[in-house]
């Protein structure tokens, strides 16, 4: 053993061995303060998803999180936000949040824009006024610009359409697109969508029947109307075509419904079959000026493959199953309408 050894260290030396204690335990404290701050767990539960609007600034953005409570320090956020510069990158959109999600994952998510798609399922609306409202609740423009530009002649006639048959642009489907998509943008999306539908082989097939792909909507929205199973669409179909071609009125109900504006008829009356509507097709000949509703693709192609027949007429039939009867002659179509009648009036369905 050396004298220095038996002596002891030197104070020099144990002020040493303290002052690299110190600054262990000090950079150890650091260093999980800055790993708390950015890799700890920080996202709370409370919102599943954080909505950034177009335009948005930073304290946009860091006042819904403050106001929502989406993270559990705020301060803390905020200093993690400015050390990795999200001020300068805020991007719109609709982003997903987890529970126990770091601030640095979600801001490194906020400044890529890497935003969850919407998925979109379109259903057969009657009116666009319903249509929109379902759209505004999916992507950021609300409903009145919406129906601004459906009702706008001048932006609906790029496309080749006009305010009575631009429902015949919409294919009922899913379709995934980013909530921050703009008005223009989402129409465009979906004359690109209406012209993949139209393809060569249901183009040539509608020329075929002598219809324009908005004529075979406008068809087809009544034949949805009067279909409850979609097995019968061809049928009808064909019935209707039937009509057209011999010049006769095609009196469908739907089309009353629609032009007397009351979807809570049960019973079509007298009353009902006057209205004075272009749409009522008991008063005009031909198809309406547009689609009374949004037409199935089931029912677009029940049209392009209509069922070949000589039925003029159809009605519900008595069991209230949703199938038809259908006839020839009008002596067959008044024996069924007489039963459907004596069924409406046993349950006492008066309008």
């Amino acid at each position: 053993m050396t004298e220095e050894q038996k002596k002891g260290l030197s104070p020099f030396r144990k002020f040493l061995i303290a002052f690299a204690l110190i600054i262990v335990v000090i950079l150890g404290i650091t260093l999980f303060n800055y790993y708390l701050r950015y890799m700890g767990k920080s996202v709370t539960d409370n919102e599943k998803y954080l909505y950034i609007k177009t335009g948005s600034s930073f304290d946009d953005v860091y006042r819904t999180i403050r106001e929502k409570e989406i993270v559990k320090d705020s301060i803390v956020f905020l200093w993690v936000a400015q050390n990795m510069d999200y001020p300068l990158a805020v991007k719109p959109g609709k982003y997903r949040l987890k529970e126990g999600m770091s601030n640095r994952v979600l801001i490194n998510m906020l400044k890529a824009g890497n935003q969850e798609e919407v998925s979109m399922r379109f259903r057969g609306y009657r009116l666009k006024e319903d249509f929109v409202a379902y759209v505004s609740k999916q992507i950021e423009p609300d409903s009145a610009s919406l129906i601004k530009l459906l009702d706008s002649t001048a932006f609906i006639s790029k496309y080749g359409f006009n305010k009575d048959n631009v429902y015949a642009m919409f294919i009922p489907n899913t379709y995934n697109m980013y909530w921050n998509i703009s008005e223009d943008a989402f129409f465009k999306r979906m004359y690109d969508e209406y012209q993949k539908f139209w393809t060569k082989e249901r183009l040539d097939k509608a020329k075929g029947i002598g219809l324009d792909p908005i004529q075979v909507s406008t068809l087809a929205a009544i034949v949805d109307a009067e279909a409850l199973h979609d097995k019968e669409m061809p049928t009808i179909a064909g019935l209707y075509l039937n009509r057209l071609r011999k010049g006769i009125k095609l009196q469908a109900d739907p089309t009353v419904i629609y032009a007397n504006n009351d979807f809570t008829i049960r019973r079509v009356l007298n009353r009902h079959l006057t209205k004075d509507s272009p749409y009522n097709t008991y008063v005009y000949k031909g198809l309406p000026p547009g689609p009374i509703m949004m037409p199935s693709i089931n029912a677009i192609d029940a049209v392009l493959n209509y069922e070949t027949h000589n039925y003029i007429y159809m009605c519900a039939k008595e069991d209230f199953s949703g199938y038809h009867n259908f006839a020839v002659t009008v002596a067959e179509h008044q024996a069924n309408a007489r039963r459907f009648q004596q069924a409406l009036n046993e349950r006492n369905i008066k309008r």
